[in-house]
């Protein structure tokens, strides 16, 4: 069961003017934030950037790859939107399935329901109970350099470290080895003929 939906979004190109944002390089942060702020205010949890390849049209025929800047945000479901699986939605088991069907004969049998059917769909999973003994209250615990925690509370890094430790990364690592055909292609290109 997938527990989060993702959004993509283009990053913005340009920088945004604000007050006090004189720079280049401080207007695109600004642009890039507000993207941010703006995701963050609908409940999605910004991810990563990634870079893609978008082939377009380019004339009547040809066609030219560009990249794309895109923003990779996350929220997870809601309860209501989960969807459970059901007695329709599940496969057949192979008992059932190599089960051959039978048409119903006459219309009564085939209006006829099976007995035991709306009790089977209505029928909630329960979990087994616990061999264990209930566990002690968990310690309190606050997030580190909170002024308002309680002296006694552990402190635990916030969502933002928790995050950043737990990154895998998005860059690729993998050392290149030799010409790929592309570079090579482009290469004998750009030598003129002696």
């Amino acid at each position: 069961m997938q527990n989060y939906e993702y959004k993509v979004v283009p990053a913005p190109n340009r920088g945004k003017k604000a007050r006090g944002v004189k720079t280049p390089e401080a207007r695109f942060a600004n642009g890039i934030e507000g993207v941010l702020n703006e995701m963050a205010a609908e409940g999605w949890e910004y991810q990563r950037a990634e870079m893609l390849p978008s082939e377009e049209r380019s004339g009547l025929t040809g066609t030219k790859t560009t990249w794309r800047n895109l923003l990779v945000f996350r929220r997870a479901l809601s309860a209501a939107s989960r969807t459970t699986p059901t007695l329709a939605t599940t496969e057949p088991t192979p008992a059932t399935a190599a089960q051959p069907v039978v048409a119903a004969t006459t219309p009564s049998e085939a209006a006829a329901p099976e007995p035991n059917a709306e009790l089977i769909a209505e029928t909630e999973r329960v979990a087994a109970p616990s061999a264990q003994p209930a566990a002690a209250p968990a310690p309190l615990t606050a997030i580190a350099g909170d002024p308002e925690a309680p002296p006694e509370a552990i402190p635990v890094p916030g969502p933002g470290a928790r995050r950043m430790v737990s990154d895998d990364g998005v860059e690729e690592l993998s050392p290149v080895s030799g010409l790929t055909a592309a570079l090579k292609a482009r290469a004998s290109r750009g030598k003129p003929d002696e």
